[in-house]
């Protein structure tokens, strides 16, 4: 049986770039890594309420990813990532045995590079419409 781990955070992404097995069953370890929260979030959310929400947050996914996979006559690991990705990498390779790692989390762009207008360009607009109300 193939065994594959797969570091996923966005079941319709993920599910498009999942690879195609043969005829062969495949294990398949998916690993759900939540979106981060700031390390402000603290003064307003208590540990165990941030570990719920991860919790609940990974069923979901797992409520998406998972049945389209059983449904195949594979099996399924469900792994809630909890912290560095490396670390849990090489727990799962140690668990079970050899296994492919593929990462099919949605790319992050990084601050300023996405859509949309430029920080300036927003403070133009304000300044324009303030200049037009004078």
């Amino acid at each position: 049986m193939d065994k594959i781990i797969v570091y996923l955070d966005d079941s319709a992404y993920a599910q498009q770039r999942m690879p195609a097995t043969g005829a062969a069953p495949t294990h398949w370890v998916l690993v759900a890594c939540a979106p981060r929260m700031t390390h402000r979030i603290s003064k307003w959310v208590s540990h165990s309420a941030r570990e719920n929400w991860r919790a609940k947050w990974a069923d979901k996914l797992f409520d998406q990813v998972v049945p389209p996979l059983r449904a195949r006559g594979d099996a399924v690991t469900p792994v809630l990532a909890r912290g560095p990705l490396p670390e849990l990498t090489r727990l799962l390779m140690a668990e079970h045995g050899t296994a492919r790692v593929i990462d099919v989390r949605r790319p992050k762009a990084p601050e300023g590079s996405g859509p949309g207008p430029a920080p300036g360009a927003l403070f133009g607009l304000g300044a324009l419409l303030l200049a037009a109300l004078d």
